[in-house]
C-alpha cells in the first residue's frame, strides 16, 4: 500500500481529533459519579450484556465475559478465604495468560493489594522487588517456581507461597479455586473498597536505583481504560493484539482495559515474536495491536511475510515508534491510523498524537491544557537539576528548546494531574519539583527530556541521569554496577548506555577495572544470576583506571561518547555475542559488522 493510499484510508475512516478527545473525555466523566464501580464491575456489566462474547483469547484457550467474570469472583473468594484484608499484598510471578488478569481483577476487587512482578528477575533483583511490597502470599506460575528459587536466600519477606498451573503442589491455587463459588460477589464479600484505594503495585526503574513499586488506585486503572477505549474508538467488535508483558503498565492495563472497558476481545500472545507476529494477526481477526517502539522496528527489520498485508487492522497504539521509521512501518504493513503516546506508569499526565504527527510523541490539546498543564524546564547541563532564576523559580523552554518534562500535581478542578506515589515514601518525594513557577507549587518530574515544536507537539529527546532504556526496558545503571562489582577479580565499574546505529535505545557497556583473578568466560553465567537478560552489559571495556569527581562520583561522559569503537580506544573491548551468550573480543572487523546491521544486538 502506498503513502497515498494510506493518507485516503485515514481520511476516510479517522474521526477529527475533536471528537476523539471529547470521546475520551466523555467516558472518564463518568468514573467520578460512581466511586465504589471498579474495573471487575465493568467486566460484570459486560457478562451480563454479552455472555457468550470472547474476553480474553490465547492460543490453548480462551474465556467469554461470562467465563471471565466467574473467573475474577473466584479469585477474590479465594482472597478472603485465605484471610487477606483490605491494603494486604499479593505478589504475582506468572507468564502472559487469562488467569493473569482474572487473579489481580479479582483479588483487588475485595481490597487487597497485586504486585505485579517481572518474570524475567532473578536472585537479588527479585527479591528486592518482594521484599518492597512485602505480601502475605505468593502466586507463582510452577514454570517459574525456580525463578522464585533463586530469590529465597535474599529475601527478608516470609510469605505463603502458592503455585500454579500444577495441581500436586501443597498450595495449588488451581484446587483452591475449583472448590469456590464462582456467582456474584454478595455486598458483604465486596467490602469497603472505592476507586481510591490502591489496587496494584507496577515496578518501575524510575531514575536511579533498583525498581521502585508505583501505587496504582482503581481510579487510575479505570482512567487507564476507559481513556484510551475513547482514543482507540473502542467496540464490542474491536480485538486486539497484546503480546507485550502483562506485568507492564501498557501490556498489563492499557492494553486489556481499554478493550474490556469498551465490550471487545484481547488477543494474549505469550510474547512477542516477528515470525509468527502477522499470521497472529491475521488467524485471531484482530482489528488493532499495541506496540512498543522496539516492537516496530523488530517487523520493518523482518524478512516479509505472506500475512502482513492481509490484516484487517484499524488502528494501532503504542509509545516509542521514533520519526526514522514510522513511515515506512506505516506504509511497509498498511497501517491506516498509528496513536502514539506518552505516559508513564506512576507518572500524571499524558500525550496522545491523535493526528498521526510522524516522530511525535504526543501533545495536550487546547481544551484539556487547564485540567493537566505540563511544561519542559531548563536543566543545568553538568548537574541535571533545574535551572531557578534569581528568585528562585523555575525557568521554561522556549519552542525547539530541549527540557525535563514535567506535570503539575493536583487534581483536574485544580488544574492537575494526581501523582500517587510509590511505597517508599522517601523515593516518592524525589520525583516532586516545588516552588516550579509560584511559590508553594508542585510538579512531577519524568526524567525525561522533550522538545516542543511549532504546533505544539512534544518530542523525545532521552533519559535523564543513569537510567537508560535497551529492549523496551529500563536499565538501572547502579544495579548493574552491583552484578558486575561482585564478581571475582572486579576491582571497580561503572556502566553506562551507548547508542548503537538503527537501535532504538542505548545498549548497556561497563568499563571495568579487574585484577588477575578476573575470568571473561565465567562472567555471563554469573550475571545471568544477577540481571535480567536487557539489563546485562552488550559490551565490556576493561580499564586502568576509572575517573571520578572530588565526591567520588563517576564521570561517565566521556567514556559514554568514546562508546565501543576501537579504533578511538586502546582499552580491550568485549560484546555479548548475541547466539552463543559469551563476551567475544571486539575489534574493528566486528564493530563494522555491528555498524552495517550484519551483527544485531
Amino acid at each position: 500500500m502506498t503513502t497515498a493510499v494510506i493518507e485516503q484510508a485515514k481520511s476516510a475512516r479517522a474521526p477529527s481529533a475533536s471528537k476523539i478527545w471529547l470521546k475520551a473525555i466523555e467516558l472518564t466523566a463518568r468514573i467520578e459519579t460512581l466511586p465504589g464501580r471498579l474495573f471487575a464491575d465493568v467486566v460484570d456489566d459486560w457478562a451480563r450484556r454479552q455472555p457468550d462474547r470472547a474476553a480474553l483469547v490465547t492460543d490453548i484457550g480462551a474465556l467469554d465475559y461470562e467465563g471471565l467474570s466467574k473467573r475474577i469472583n473466584r479469585y477474590a473468594r479465594w482472597a478472603r478465604s485465605v484471610g487477606l484484608v483490605k491494603g494486604d499484598t499479593v505478589a504475582l510471578i506468572m507468564p502472559n495468560g487469562i488467569d493473569y488478569l482474572a487473579a489481580w481483577l479479582g483479588i483487588s476487587r475485595v481490597g487487597s493489594v497485586v504486585a505485579l512482578l517481572n518474570t524475567k528477575l532473578v536472585g537479588q533483583s527479585l527479591a528486592h522487588c518482594i521484599d518492597v511490597a512485602a505480601p502475605r502470599h505468593i502466586i507463582v506460575a510452577h514454570d517459574l517456581s525456580e525463578v522464585l528459587e533463586s530469590a529465597k536466600p535474599h529475601l527478608k519477606t516470609q510469605a505463603k507461597v502458592w503455585t500454579h498451573g500444577d495441581a500436586r503442589g501443597e498450595r495449588a491455587i488451581d484446587v483452591a479455586l475449583a472448590v469456590l463459588d464462582d456467582g456474584p460477589l454478595a455486598p458483604d464479600e465486596h467490602g469497603d473498597v472505592s476507586i481510591e484505594d490502591r489496587a496494584l503495585l507496577i515496578y518501575t526503574s524510575g531514575t536511579t536505583g533498583l525498581p521502585k513499586a508505583a501505587s496504582i488506585s482503581h481510579r487510575r486503572i479505570l482512567n487507564w481504560g476507559f481513556w484510551f477505549a475513547g482514543l482507540t474508538g473502542a467496540t464490542p467488535q474491536d480485538r486486539l493484539y497484546n503480546c507485550l508483558p502483562l506485568f507492564h503498565s501498557v501490556g498489563g492495563i492499557v492494553a486489556p482495559c481499554s478493550m474490556l472497558a469498551a465490550g471487545g476481545s484481547v488477543v494474549i500472545a505469550d510474547k512477542f515474536s516477528a515470525s509468527n507476529f502477522w499470521s497472529d494477526i491475521v488467524r485471531h481477526d484482530c482489528t488493532l495491536f499495541q506496540y512498543i517502539g522496539e516492537l516496530c522496528r523488530y517487523l520493518l527489520k523482518a524478512p516479509p511475510s505472506e500475512y502482513e498485508n492481509r490484516h484487517r487492522l484499524r488502528l494501532v497504539c503504542g509509545n516509542g515508534l521514533r520519526g526514522d521509521i514510522w513511515e515506512d512501518f506505516q506504509a511497509r504493513f498498511a497501517i491506516p491510523r498509528i496513536l502514539e503516546f506518552y505516559a508513564a506508569t506512576e507518572g500524571n499526565f499524558s500525550l496522545f498524537n491523535v493526528e498521526g504527527q510522524p516522530g511525535a510523541i504526543g501533545r495536550i490539546p487546547p481544551l484539556l491544557a487547564h485540567r493537566f498543564p505540563a511544561s519542559l524546564v531548563k536543566l543545568d547541563p553538568d548537574s541535571g537539576a533545574p535551572l531557578r532564576s534569581d528568585e528562585g523559580l523555575c525557568m521554561a523552554c522556549a519552542r525547539g528548546e530541549a527540557g525535563e518534562a514535567i506535570g503539575r500535581i493536583g487534581t483536574a478542578d485544580q488544574g492537575g494531574g494526581r501523582f500517587e506515589g510509590y511505597t517508599d515514601a522517601d523515593e516518592t518525594e524525589k520525583k516532586i519539583l516545588r516552588d516550579v513557577f509560584a511559590k508553594g507549587d508542585a510538579w512531577f518530574r519524568t526524567g525525561d527530556l522533550m522538545r516542543m515544536d511549532d504546533k505544539g507537539f512534544f518530542h523525545f529527546v532521552d533519559r535523564i541521569g543513569d537510567t537508560f532504556r535497551w529492549k523496551g526496558e529500563n536499565v538501572a545503571t547502579s544495579e548493574v554496577n552491583d552484578a558486575v562489582r561482585d564478581f571475582t577479580g572486579v576491582v571497580d565499574a561503572t556502566t553506562y548506555g551507548v547508542s548503537i546505529p538503527g537501535a532504538d535505545g542505548r545498549a548497556g557497556m561497563s568499563a571495568i577495572v579487574v585484577n588477575e583473578g578476573f575470568d571473561i568466560t565465567a562472567l555471563p553465567a554469573h550475571l545471568a544470576l544477577r540481571l535480567p537478560a536487557y539489563a546485562r552489559p552488550v559490551f565490556i571495556r576493561i580499564s586502568r583506571e576509572l575517573d571520578a569527581t572530588e565526591t567520588f562520583k563517576q564521570k561517565k561522559g566521556v567514556l559514554a561518547r568514546q562508546g565501543f569503537d576501537p579504533s578511538a580506544i586502546s582499552d580491550p573491548l568485549f560484546m555479548l555475542e548475541p547466539k552463543s551468550g559469551a563476551y567475544v573480543a571486539l575489534d574493528a572487523e566486528v564493530n563494522a559488522h555491528i555498524n552495517d546491521g550484519t551483527i544485531r544486538l
